[in-house]
């Protein structure tokens, strides 16, 4: 019979590939992904934001990349709010379960 591995042996992200050809660990966990794209999504808020002033204060050259900018921002910000509430609700799905 075929023992059972425990969560251990999940990795979240699949093994790296250096330069010379050796399989490398990653030192990464899901911790450290979620903090990764939380900065990417302020980077974008951020972006958005400088976007509009210079548009407000007439630096901006060109009206469709502060429109891009905006919606990059918005769409970022967008999946970050359904990756929580997805988080959420596996969270409260768990917290249901019979034990």
């Amino acid at each position: 019979m075929n023992t059972i591995d425990g969560p251990r042996s999940i990795s979240l992200l699949p093994p790296k590939i250096d330069e010379t050809g050796t399989v490398t660990k990653n030192a990464t966990g899901f911790g450290d992904m979620l903090s990764s794209m939380l900065t990417k999504v302020n980077d974008s808020q951020v972006a958005g934001d400088q976007a509009v002033q210079k548009l407000e204060s007439g630096d901006a050259n060109h009206l469709h990349e502060v429109m891009i900018a905006a919606e990059e921002a918005d769409i970022s910000l967008r999946m970050l709010v359904q990756m929580r509430n997805k988080a959420l609700s596996a969270y409260e799905e768990i917290m249901r379960m019979q034990i």
